[in-house]
């Protein structure tokens, strides 16, 4: 008897361990890093560091027990889903680019038409898809066990998803991000499918820099509140 208690003993020590091992994780990704980007380096080193981050997080969801790559193939994309969504998407950019920067609609396509094809280009493999295996697959699978319950865990992703582009302080970018991000967690968490919150990830990005809203989230353009 007092060996099995001896034994139960120390496998609750180690589950506070683990869990207390998550959580510093969990908030140094997800809390910490983003604001001490966007507080305290310039915008030369921003991207960097986020790359920075990325990685780790990456690593963090290689290590995670269970997780396999493969399994991130699975789900269908519901393409009326992700066309309802485009269109939401084109509505409220052409609408936000004409209420703060008229001039700015379609100026990429107009002015640097090469630009604008290599983020159409890159932007789904090297923006949406690290993006997205960070903010859902890491985010929801690793520290699964310290998250709310579905919706509100959904809420929380889309939140802090926002608070990682806090580096641009614009509350446009915050609003948008936001809901993206509920958009993004719902097809990931909600319809299990990683490919489609990707899809729509990317389908966001050409909306945004298609029609003009790029000049949100180019660091070049931050200017601090302080």
């Amino acid at each position: 008897m007092a060996g099995t208690a001896g034994r139960m003993k120390t496998a609750a020590i180690g589950q506070d361990r683990t869990r207390a091992r998550l959580w510093a994780e969990f908030v140094t990704i997800f809390g910490l890093a983003p604001v001490a980007v966007a507080v305290a380096l310039p915008a030369s080193a921003m991207f960097p560091a986020l790359a920075a981050v990325t990685a780790l997080g990456l690593y963090l969801l290689w290590r995670t027990p269970g997780f396999r790559w493969a399994g991130l193939l699975r789900g269908r994309v519901r393409w009326g889903e992700v066309a309802l969504f485009a269109a939401l998407c084109m509505a409220v950019s052409w609408a936000v680019v004409q209420a703060t920067a008229p001039r700015a609609l379609f100026g990429l396509i107009h002015y640097d038409t090469m630009l604008w094809l290599m983020v159409m280009a890159f932007y789904p493999i090297l923006s949406a898809l690290p993006q997205e295996l960070v903010f859902r697959p890491l985010f929801f699978r690793r520290y699964g066990q310290l998250l709310p319950g579905q919706r509100a865990a959904v809420v929380l992703n889309a939140a802090l998803f926002s608070l990682a582009h806090l580096m641009y302080w614009n509350w446009i970018v915050a609003v948008m991000t936001f809901f993206g991000g509920l958009a993004f967690a719902h097809a990931y968490e909600v319809r299990r499918s990683f490919p489609q919150a990707v899809v729509m990830h990317a389908v966001a990005g050409w909306v945004l820099f298609s029609i003009g809203l790029g000049m949100f989230f180019y660091t070049g353009n931050v200017t601090r509140p302080f």
